[in-house]
């Protein structure tokens, strides 16, 4: 039976079937159809939704192996022998960085872990900075709206950035290192990473030590200046992007060594600042790191969609003799992480190929979204949920956010560190507009001497500011 060609009011072609299929190269019209709509499917819906923050990333899988012996602080089977091995997926990323934007932008950059271990997969989700812009879950949403586009304008808006760094002078330790070299990275393999939070590690006697996490490049520390960075946007946005696969087609695999500093819960209840404040940090000559182990990324995923996007991670995601602790921020984590996964990718993300356990995927399918390894850990050991640090024991320095920026700035950055760190300040604060202006800059330069007299003088000299008595005092206060 003949098939009927019609047009339509564009007289563009197309084919009126019947029972009777059409031969075309081999299929029949029915079969080409179906296959086209498949496949035209496919590309309509492969894609899911961005990211709210850390949006634009890449990744590549790898292998962890155990150095040194840490089984007195954890019975976490992948640490109880050295030279134990797992495979890892390993996602960096641009924290306020739309999917277009070029990887050399100002940014802090995500540093995600997924380790495949025999008793689940154990999540070290964390970033390129120590620490973070706040302390209280109460302060995120705005954090998150002043660094993104304004909703009236649908763009960057500086102003109310400074805005919020200015009342929220927490915000400071990290704000530094942001504005500093650290802000602008050689691309991913040259940069350190951090757990920045607070974590806890159980051992078999169900004794329990406060942890910090620290990731180390072996490639070196390599920062990009402003102007390079402002280059590469334009001739290479993709840079860092290219810079990880280059080095992995070419077998140049980068590596990372993990180091944990220790704080044994006496310590916590008589340390200078809140150990659960994920706006500071623990002094390395108090406590020193402890090498752990030491992971090589060497694999480009296949499908650059179905791994690195489809990868999701969570602090949700731990294993027997490994824990979280009270940090504000981190407890935030453990809710908003799944959600937007759920959101995002779907109830059942645990099962793609990038988040699915290879050795547990029975109980994963059992448990669904909850986090059964979390559930067992609970189930054998109460202390773990156990929250014996009143406020009261916490700090008597909560409100003491300029210590730890001033030795920041004084200690670990050199001299032309600093020059770069007051410059980029400057360019920074000098996009603040608007009548509100001169209140945010002053309330910002009062943060800054607080932290640090020379600090303080060459911002505001630089903003052709004038000082104040006024000033002068916050400096000392």
């Amino acid at each position: 039976m003949s098939i009927k060609k019609m047009g339509d009011f564009t007289q563009n072609p197309y084919y009126e079937k019947d029972d009777v299929s059409l031969n075309i190269q081999g299929k029949s019209m029915n079969q080409n159809t179906f296959s086209l709509q498949e496949d035209l499917s496919q590309i309509v819906r492969e894609r899911i939704p961005e990211r709210l923050i850390y949006t634009k990333g890449t990744g590549a899988y790898g292998t962890f192996t155990v150095t040194n012996d840490i089984s007195k602080f954890t019975k976490a089977k992948l640490f109880s022998s050295i030279g134990n091995t797992c495979k890892v997926f390993t996602r960096f990323s641009a924290s306020q960085s739309e999917k277009g934007s070029a990887d050399t932008n100002r940014d802090t950059r995500g540093f995600a872990i997924k380790f495949y271990t025999e008793d689940g997969n154990w999540d070290l989700v964390g970033s390129s900075s120590p620490v973070f812009f706040v302390k209280s879950p109460a302060k995120f949403s705005d954090l998150i709206k002043t660094q993104q586009r304004s909703p009236k304008t649908n763009l960057k808006n500086p102003t109310a950035m400074w805005d919020f760094y200015s009342a929220n002078p927490e915000s400071l330790h990290q704000l530094l290192i942001h504005l500093s070299g650290r802000g602008t990275p050689r691309g991913y393999r040259h940069m350190h990473g951090y757990g920045s939070h607070t974590y806890a590690m159980i051992n078999a006697d169900h004794e329990r030590v406060w942890v910090k996490y620290h990731i180390r490049t072996k490639q070196g520390i390599k920062n990009f200046p402003p102007n390079q960075a402002s280059q590469l946007k334009n001739l290479n946005p993709d840079f860092a992007q290219e810079d990880l696969i280059n080095a992995l087609q070419t077998g140049d695999f980068p590596k990372w060594t993990i180091y944990i500093q220790v704080m044994t819960e006496d310590q916590a209840k008589e340390f200078r600042w809140n150990p659960f404040d994920v706006t500071k940090v623990w002094f390395q000559d108090e406590f020193p790191l402890h090498e752990i182990g030491e992971f090589e990324l060497n694999e480009i995923p296949t499908d650059y969609q179905s791994h690195v996007e489809q990868a999701v991670f969570s602090p949700t995601n731990i294993v027997d003799g490994l824990a979280l602790s009270p940090d504000p921020i981190l407890q935030t984590r453990v809710f908003t992480y799944p959600d937007a996964q759920r959101y995002r990718v779907g109830r059942h993300a645990n099962l793609l190929e990038v988040n699915r356990c290879p050795f547990s995927i029975d109980k994963n399918i059992k448990k669904g979204e909850s986090s059964y390894f979390e559930e067992k850990i609970v189930s054998k050991n109460p202390i773990e949920l156990e929250d014996n640090y009143t406020e009261s024991a916490y700090s008597e320095n909560e409100d003491d956010h300029f210590t730890q920026p001033g030795l920041f700035y004084s200690k670990a950055l050199q001299d032309y560190d600093r020059v770069e760190l007051i410059r980029n300040i400057i360019e920074s604060m000098n996009e603040i507009t608007g009548s509100q202006r001169e209140e945010i800059i002053n309330r910002q330069i009062c943060h800054f001497f607080r932290s640090n007299i020379e600090l303080g003088m060459k911002v505001a000299m630089g903003l052709k500011i004038n000082i104040d008595a006024n000033m002068m005092n916050h400096a000392g206060s």
